[in-house]
Order: C-alpha cells, then structure tokens, then sequence
C-alpha cells in the first residue's frame, strides 16, 4: 500500500475548504496541477459556488456533467424540451430520435396509476399482540390527531398522511411489527415531510404504550428500532406508452414494418425470461429517467432501486416494459414507479435545476412523473429499434467517435476530418488509432 494513504487525517471536517483541498491533491502524484484542475471547475460566482458547497460535505469542487436536451417530444399532445444530464455518449441523440420518430403517430402517451409514498416505523414489542391490534384503532387516531402540527400545512395543498397500519411480522422475527404508513406529499419531493411523521409516530406509540389500561407492566416498552421513508413506492406508478399501426412503423434499415414488429416483440420477451438481458433492458430505460431525474434535482438513486424492485415484484427481475401486438396494433408500454418533486430540495437552489423546471414549463410533480418515464421509454425503444436493425454498435460508436479522438489528442483538423471518414466507415477504438497514425504520418487528405 501506498504509504500516503496509511495515516488518518484528523480533523478534516473541520478545516477550511483551502485546508482540504491541500490534504487531498498531497496524495496526488502531482499536487500543484491537481490543485488547479480542483479548483478549475469552481463556479466563477462565489455566492453560487458556497451555495453548491453547502448541498453535500467536505466538497472540494464541482463535477461536471453536460446538461443536454431532447427538443419536440410530444407527450400528451403536448411538446416539452426535455432537459437530460447525463454523460453516456449516444443517449439524448436515442431519445431525440425517438421523439421525431413518433412525432407523427401520436407521440407518446401518459398518466398516473397513483401517487403513494410509503413509510414504515419498525419496533419489538413482546406483548399480547391480540391485545395490540385490538386497540390500534385507537392508536390509529392518535396517530393521526397527534401530528397535525406537522401535517396542517401539506393537508392545506391537499396531501398528508393517508393511512396507517399494524403489519405483523413476529413470523419472521420474534417480537417484530411495523406501522405501515402512506402518504400524498403533493408536489414536494416529502422526505422530510415523511420522516417527521415517523419519527412522532414512534413517539406517539411508546407513550400510548406507557399510558393505556389495557397493557401490564411488561407490556409497556416497545423498542422501536428505525422510523423510515421506503424508496420501494409501487402505488407511486406512472404508465406510459406508445401506440400506432404495425403498418405505420414504416421501414427500418431495410426490413418491412412486420418483420420489424415481430423481432422487437421477441427482443422484449427476451427481457422478460432472462434476467441478464433484462438488467440491460432496464438499464436503457434508466438512462432517460435518471438523465431526467438529475436535470431536475430530483433523487435518481431512489428512483432506481426502486424501480429495479418492481422488476423484480413477481419474484424474477424482467423487463419494466410490455409489447402488444393485438389487432394490427403496435403498443408498447413502460409501467414504472418513481418518487419525484418539483418543490423542496434542490428545485429552488440549484440554478440549472430552476433553469430545467421552467424550461419543462414549470411541471407539477405528477408531470414531472410522465415526462421522465415517457423519456425512459424513448431511450428504450431507440435502443431496441437499433439492437433488432443495424445493431447498437453503428450508431452508439458514432456518438463515441468524439470520445476516442479526444483520448488521442486530436487537433481540430483532425476531427473534422475524422467525422467526415467515419460517416462511411465503421468506428473502432483500433480503426480511429490507427487512422490518426496514418495521418501523422503524412498530410490529412
């Protein structure tokens, strides 16, 4: 092991950012460039960059994405710029192709199954559980009346807390229940909102406990272990889908509309029997929601697993999307749970995500729900179009052309010319080296 990484730096979180800055590029092979990179990406107005600083701890710099857009997507008869941060070379020129490719057939379509969030409280109590669940109604209500100094106001904008349950789960583990609750946090994101009722939740129950006639002595103490949002939300669904004749799908590299439809089909039923093709399946469509989610400082970690727990709701991960082909009809359809907020977190702080807000016209959080799904179904569909067609390799090595040449220091003059060779001949790592050492052999033609 490197001896610079054997002693312990006390302190850290103490010291300036200048202080940390320095202990950290002090393990970088060249500290001074290191240092200048760091302090490159700060953001050239101070107040901008402390309120960057202040999202995360011990920051030393900002680390850039780009912030891409996909113009003329028709959802809901609706056009929206949809803005993407992500750095996958070929995703937004797939969701940009998707878009104009179902612009004349109706766009895409979208709506909200439900929007519940769900919260659980989990505790060890080792009395007569009969007893227990005979009474939580009365628990119930104490739950609910006890807590209107954190609700009155989400209950004003029409959200609050919705229901609450007793889940016993002593089969599994001695002792061990849980309140269940949900919740409708409107247009906010309601991680807060949702622990603080939790956590009084656990403080209403202990004192019930204590204070009931009905419990003994022993029966007085409950341990509650955690009060928790679950990022599982699968009664948080939106469903979104693309729809037109088999005969409008038109000819893809050469292959007529029918022969197109049913390869697509069997390539998503591929995503629905194996597991390994469904991760990547899942993965294409993740590539628009996360891309979307980022863009509007939305939580895309969350968003993910809870997804990737959908897929694998009926105990075999498969594909989040389905394909019918009934009736001459060529509909395809991504169903997928997300948690996502337009008010709260970094929506008001963060100045690009205000920038992407308004730019999607200032969404509420259920449209915010369509627009990233109906994205993530764009992503899907342009990738499969492209697996069962020329394969993935043509254009996504097209859209990585740029990357490869930059990884071998590439003057303008050469890739200029490089976009031009390529636009006839396929792209490699190998083939665009060995190009370059052609022409630094000799004049480019």
């Amino acid at each position: 092991m490197n001896e610079r990484f054997v002693k312990a730096i006390d302190g850290f979180s103490k010291a300036s950012k200048e202080q940390k800055l320095d202990a950290v590029v002090n393990l970088l092979s060249n500290p001074s460039e290191a240092k200048n990179d760091f302090k490159g990406f700060w953001h050239a107005d101070a107040q901008v960059q402390q309120r960057l600083d202040e999202f995360s701890e011990n920051t030393l710099s900002n680390f850039a994405f780009p912030f891409g857009v996909v113009p003329n997507l028709l959802l809901n008869q609706h056009l929206y710029m949809v803005p993407m941060v992500i750095e996958e070379s070929s995703v937004v020129a797939a969701a940009s192709k998707s878009a104009k490719f179902w612009s004349d057939k109706g766009g895409f379509h979208a709506e909200i199954v439900n929007a519940v969030k769900i919260g659980q409280v989990h505790f060890i109590w080792n009395g007569r559980a009969e007893l227990l669940k005979n009474h939580f109604p009365e628990l119930k209500q104490l739950l609910f009346t006890n807590t209107t100094h954190i609700t009155a106001n989400m209950q004003q904008r029409g959200g609050g807390i919705l229901d609450v349950e007793l889940l016993d789960f002593r089969h599994a583990e001695p002792g061990y229940f849980q309140l269940k609750a949900r919740f409708n946090t409107c247009d906010s994101m309601g991680a807060n909102f949702i622990n603080s009722c939790l956590e009084e939740f656990a403080q209403i129950l202990k004192d019930w406990l204590q204070d009931a006639p009905y419990f003994n002595d022993s029966e007085r103490e409950a341990h509650v272990i955690m009060s928790i949002l679950s990022n599982y939300t699968p009664d948080c669904l939106v469903r979104t889908w693309v729809q037109c004749p088999i005969s409008d799908l038109g000819n893809h590299e050469g292959m007529d509309a029918q022969t197109f439809a049913w390869k697509f089909q069997k390539a998503v039923r591929v995503a629905e029997i194996d597991v390994h093709r469904a991760t990547t399946h899942n993965k294409g469509i993740f590539n628009g929601i996360d891309a979307v989610v980022l863009a509007t400082g939305n939580d895309f970690r969350a968003v993910e697993a809870c997804g990737h727990t959908y897929a694998a709701r009926n105990g075999h991960y498969q594909s989040l999307t389905k394909l019918d082909l009934s009736d001459g009809m060529f509909t395809y359809t991504l169903e997928v749970p997300m948690a996502l907020g337009v008010v709260g977190g970094l929506t008001t702080l963060h100045p690009l995500v205000v920038y992407a807000l308004e730019l999607l016209g200032k969404p509420s959080a259920e449209e915010l729900m369509c627009i990233a799904a109906c994205t993530g179904l764009a992503n899907n569909f342009g990738a499969l179009r492209s697996l069962t067609t020329t394969g993935i390799q043509k254009g996504h090595m097209k859209m990585h052309l740029l990357n490869i040449l930059n990884h071998f220091h590439a003057n303008e003059a050469e890739k200029s010319a490089a976009v031009e060779h390529f636009k006839h001949h396929k792209v490699s790592f190998t083939s665009v080296r060995e190009l370059l050492e052609k022409w630094r052999q000799a004049p480019i033609p």
